[in-house]
């Protein structure tokens, strides 16, 4: 049997084989079906604005079990069914409510694998970003080939593409992850004792200032993953260039995902969000400015700053300031904020900056990205973080 750390990267391509594929080109199969831009954008942007809701309580709802890896195989499983259900020709409201039960359930997989991933990590020595690595490759990996795909084949092609990764991610739940109790005592929690968790986290003010200001990091991606093909087009650069600046950004992420493992134990997570900070206040700030071709791969190195270290100084955060107990809550919750309503809002305004002022709409989220940098420069304040 292969060795933990490759079986938990095998798992995390599952996911990410997955939504490599839906992120860029389900919009794709959506419209090849009639629907128009802003009947797509509804659809997409529904559930993540939704995950402030869902994701506690799902996040609860996991913490309920005996086993960590049982409410992943339920929600993947649910997921392969929704998006079976997709292919029903019953219309946009059909497709809203399949669509929204489908987005929930697939995103909140990841929190969850993390929280298997990083007490593994942590018990049995291995680096948390080789597997979470492996798992940004699938991703780079669906892109590309969906792409080629398209070229010739038909848009249903996605949605049997995600179909099957859904299933996989069900099957792989179950034998590929550890049956890791979710009470180091065993049984199970009550509902009432996961309610107190999620309250508790809910209540922490040192929590709450960790996850608000992640979010505000991450969130500043928004402009970025929704209009920086049509910035750069303006600016003359080919649509073949853009997909290489992309894939470029990710490649240096799993290298810092892979290779700079000693430095961020070395400086910590408070440190590591204030430097992923702060790259994102540089990053956007100079692409506002239309940078030259030359200049554009440096800026999207920063990637590996303003993303990969502010997710993992994200996890560890949200690790040392929650428990055993709540860990699951504790993770859904930061995905919430990061991938859910702050995101879905700043999306939501990026569109009306992009009409309106360009790439001068990338200032909005250096804007973002400075109020994430003040909240991460107020955790030192937090005692619990020290040492």
């Amino acid at each position: 049997m292969p060795s933990l750390p490759l079986r938990l990267g095998l798992f995390y391509s599952a996911i990410f084989v997955g939504t490599g594929a839906s992120a860029p080109y389900i919009p794709i199969w959506f419209a090849r079906h009639g629907l128009s831009g802003a009947e797509i954008g509804l659809i997409l942007s529904a559930p993540m604005m939704a995950r402030m809701i869902t994701a506690p309580a799902i996040g609860v709802w996991a913490d309920s079990f005996a086993l960590r890896r049982t409410p992943l195989i339920l929600m993947a499983a649910l997921a392969t069914v929704a998006y079976i259900l997709l292919a029903a020709p019953f219309g946009f409201w059909w497709w809203f409510a399949v669509w929204f039960v489908a987005a929930s359930a697939i995103s909140t997989v990841s929190p969850l694998t993390d929280v298997i991933v990083l007490a593994r990590a942590r018990r049995d020595g291995f680096n948390y970003g080789w597997p979470r690595g492996i798992g940004s490759a699938a991703f780079i990996l669906a892109n590309v080939v969906m792409g080629v795909l398209l070229v010739q084949g038909p848009a249903d092609l996605v949605l049997i593409w995600i179909v099957v990764a859904a299933l996989l991610t069900a099957t792989g739940a179950r034998f590929l992850l550890p049956a890791d109790p979710v009470r180091e005592e065993g049984g199970r929690a009550a509902l009432s004792e996961s309610l107190a968790g999620l309250g508790s986290l809910v209540r922490d003010g040192g929590f709450m200032l960790a996850v608000v200001s992640v979010g505000l990091i991450q969130s500043a991606h928004a402009f970025y993953y929704g209009f920086s093909a049509l910035v750069w087009k303006a600016q003359g650069i080919p649509e073949s260039l853009t997909g290489v600046l992309w894939g470029f950004g990710v490649a240096v992420e799993i290298g810092f995902l892979w290779f700079m493992e000693p430095w961020r134990r070395a400086i910590g997570p408070r440190r590591l969000l204030v430097i992923g900070g702060a790259a994102a206040v540089v990053r956007w700030g100079t692409l506002a400015l239309s940078p030259p071709l030359w200049l554009l791969f440096p800026i999207q190195a920063l990637h590996a700053l303003s993303f990969a270290a502010t997710f993992m100084a994200s996890l560890q955060l949200v690790e040392r300031l929650s428990t055993p107990a709540n860990a699951s809550s504790a993770q859904t919750m930061n995905s919430a904020f990061s991938g859910g309503l702050l995101i879905g809002l700043a999306t939501i305004v990026s569109g009306g900056l992009y009409d309106a002022v360009g790439a001068y709409g990338y200032f909005a989220m250096a804007g973002m990205s400075a109020l994430g940098l003040a909240g991460a420069l107020r955790l030192y304040g937090v005692r619990r973080l020290d040492g």
